[in-house]
């Protein structure tokens, strides 16, 4: 009788225990919602930027081609409305970064299909040729970087190496970047096959961080008086097809893993404070809900923008990523946007303190200035 009772009682407990919420830290991936979406034949937007008037400039990385025949950048207003498209004449299809100089004002975009950048007026399309990255086919001109100084660095996916020229395109040859420096480990052998990507200085200029996409890294480039570089070392691993990089003013690094379709936020250290964004299918006219392939970010404002480049690798002859078929199903190319902040890491009684910021996440539309 006694073991009978005994039992019940433990199996009461059990059940006490069952019932009650058991809480963990767990990652609270936010909001992401639409922000832009790219008009009829524009496709797989990779670069944005923000130009002087707050207006969102996107290129297109267009690998089945363009109507014109060009390279092509979508013009959005600050509420996400397409204004325009420039057609950036003498341009390969294939555009990536583009970037306002800060000094300037020079809008200049990187054409990956011609191995250089561009000095592109952002009016009427007219670009001349502000470098040219030496290697010819070999070359993969991805991302811009500026310092203080005004000198423009550029990464190189394929050369495993970054460049660098003076604020208007000065260097040793004329019209050639110079090399700042080459490393094994912004070279990849991995998937997608891009090594040195995304690439933005610390808040005191003696770090330069490079995502290495292929290999899953952010690499660590010590920088010294002049701005000379060091000895790369690996910062952290692990970033699932690390893209772009920013970093805000507390020297977070907010990166684009592409092939894991969320924002991995690091701390200076290397620690990971917030994984932000997924992928949640496609709506029935056939846009991303949420990331797909997010490649390039920026913030504006309480915002991060970013670019969803849904890119099918297969066209390249790779295996396929496991969204590769989810891309290739893409019909609408989008920009999503998410609020710059970190969530707290609390128990399962959390209350974010910022309910203001969450309910402008649900507004489709601010107004112009």
């Amino acid at each position: 009788m006694k073991t009978t009772r005994s039992i019940r009682i433990i199996q009461f407990a059990v059940l006490a225990l069952l019932c009650v919420p058991l809480y963990a830290a767990a990652w609270d991936r936010g909001a992401v919602t639409t922000f832009a979406t790219l008009p009829h034949g524009g496709t797989h937007p990779e670069g944005i930027t923000v130009g002087p008037h707050g207006k969102f400039y996107v290129s297109t990385f267009a690998v089945g081609g363009t109507d014109s025949g060009v390279g092509e950048i979508f013009v959005f207003s600050r509420s996400g409305n397409f204004l325009r498209k420039i057609e950036v004449q003498g341009s390969s299809t294939f555009l990536l970064e583009l970037a306002f100089h800060p000094d300037t004002r020079e809008l200049l975009v990187i054409d990956f299909g011609q191995q250089q950048v561009l000095k592109v007026n952002p009016y009427n399309g007219m670009s001349e040729v502000f470098t040219t990255i030496p290697g010819g086919a070999s070359a993969g001109p991805n991302v811009l970087a500026f310092d203080s100084a005004g000198n423009v660095y550029v990464s190189d996916s394929f050369q495993g190496a970054i460049w660098r020229t003076g604020p208007n395109g000065e260097s040793v040859t004329p019209s050639v970047a110079d090399m700042w420096i080459q490393d094994s480990l912004l070279t990849t052998s991995g998937v997608p096959p891009f090594g040195a990507n995304g690439l933005a200085f610390n808040k005191a200029e003696d770090t330069l961080f490079v995502a290495n996409t292929g290999n899953d890294t952010v690499v660590k480039i010590p920088v010294g008086p002049g701005f000379v570089p060091g000895t790369p070392e690996v910062f952290v691993n692990s970033v699932n097809g690390a893209d772009g990089l920013i970093i805000d003013e507390d020297d977070n690094l907010w990166i684009a893993a592409n092939q894991e379709d969320e924002i991995v936020v690091l701390d200076p250290t290397g620690r990971v404070i917030a994984k932000l964004g997924d992928f949640d299918g496609l709506t029935r006219k056939g846009a991303a809900r949420g990331l797909l392939f997010p490649a390039s970010l920026v913030r504006h404002g309480k915002f991060i923008y970013v670019t969803n480049l849904a890119l099918d690798l297969r066209l390249f002859g790779l295996a396929p990523p496991i969204d590769a078929f989810w891309a290739a199903d893409v019909k609408k190319f989008t920009v999503s946007r998410l609020l710059a902040r970190i969530p707290r890491m609390d128990d399962g009684d959390r209350k974010d303190d910022d309910d203001d910021d969450d309910r402008d996440m649900r507004k489709n539309k601010h107004d112009d200035d």
